[in-house]
């Protein structure tokens, strides 16, 4: 068994006591080649942002960085700027041969809300070990917008691999050649190369860029906020932006993506040569995203983007960052857009699921 763990792979380890869970893993949290996670009922706000270290529980850092916990239970607001940790509702307890990697699921990635997983004796943040036994924990960072939470609610999630499960750039390459990867050319060096879309073929609309001083966001409220009340429109007549350090920024690639059934694919930001600038927090792409079999006709990725250290020129076309395949062990049995919750298949430019939709303006 080698590769990325499909849905029913991951259903046997949960009846397997590999994953285990308090209340009990509900049907719906397991996604095609990733798992949900829930936030507890508690949350402690820390004076930083810390990982355990080597042979040291998260436990023992709360109690040295805590500044105070708060009660989720009735929902609790998250604030702008702050640093919190949260106990998740699962537990793993994994075989020697599996490893995990966690990451944001993608509509807490596009409301900038830096959510990574933590484990006692870890030493990266989203990186489980082999055989690790023990709790996992939410690292959250809100950086945009204020948020409301509650226990249960579902921030990032987890995927399993046994043994190396990357493509190769040759395996790359031939994959293409099978079954398109893109529209168009293939960019394929040391993954799969995607640009950024400055150029829309209608109106003037390239993104949107966070406003800074905005009301707070119930998580639990989907198709509910008036975007024009935390986002500002971005409009190009000539092809770039400038992004300004600090700001956060949703764009989108200029490349549809497919995502074939029998693998996965993880976005990862370019060489930092081309740009002070972060492409993305969630980067998670499902078996099935985009495929044409699946109603996708491919789909855009969406960038969210964040500048450092002084401003930069962005142009249309230029490359921001690249997939990296995987193959899957095998070929889930429930695949993104078929018929199962999939926010964004066949997506354009696109907020998180919180927004109300908007018509493309002129």
């Amino acid at each position: 068994m080698t590769g990325v763990l499909a849905s029913q792979q991951i259903e046997a380890m949960i009846a397997r006591g590999e994953i285990i869970a308090d209340p009990a893993i509900l049907p719906d949290q397991v996604q095609p080649a990733s798992l949900d996670l829930r936030l507890g009922r508690r949350a402690w706000r820390v004076r930083a942002s810390f990982l355990a270290g080597h042979g040291r529980p998260v436990s023992e850092r709360l109690a040295e960085f805590e500044m105070h916990q708060i009660d989720l239970s009735e929902g609790a607001v998250l604030e702008k700027g702050c640093v919190y940790v949260v106990p998740l509702m699962e537990g793993l307890a994994l075989p020697p041969g599996i490893q995990a990697v966690a990451n944001a699921k993608s509509s807490t990635g596009r409301l900038d809300l830096l959510t990574r997983a933590i484990t006692d004796g870890g030493e990266e943040f989203d990186r489980i070990a082999p055989g690790y036994h023990g709790p996992l924990y939410a690292e959250i960072c809100p950086r945009s917008f204020s948020v409301l939470v509650r226990p249960g609610m579902r921030l990032n999630q987890i995927r399993f691999r046994a043994g190396q499960a990357t493509l190769s750039d040759d395996e790359l390459d031939a994959l293409h050649s099978e079954s398109p990867l893109v529209d168009g050319d293939a960019l394929i060096d040391d993954g799969l190369g995607f640009s950024v879309d400055l150029e829309p073929t209608e109106g003037t609309r390239v993104g949107y860029r966070a406003k800074p001083h905005t009301g707070v966001i119930d998580l639990d409220r989907i198709g509910f906020y008036d975007p024009a009340e935390y986002w500002e429109e971005l409009h190009s007549a000539n092809g770039q932006i400038i992004l300004d350090p600090g700001a956060f920024y949703i764009l989108v690639s200029r490349e549809a993506v497919h995502i074939p059934p029998a693998y996965a694919a993880e976005m990862a930001p370019f060489l930092a040569m081309v740009g002070e600038f972060r492409v993305h927090y969630a980067g998670f792409f499902d078996p099935g995203f985009g495929h044409a079999q699946l109603g996708g006709a491919g789909s855009r990725g969406v960038l969210e983007v964040r500048c450092h250290e002084s401003p930069f020129v962005l142009e249309h076309g230029q490359v921001v960052g690249r997939l990296v395949y995987e193959r899957m062990s095998q070929v889930p049995e429930q695949l993104y857009g078929a018929g199962i919750a999939s926010n964004y298949q066949g997506q354009g430019l696109k907020l998180s699921k919180h927004f109300r939709a908007q018509e493309r303006s002129a």
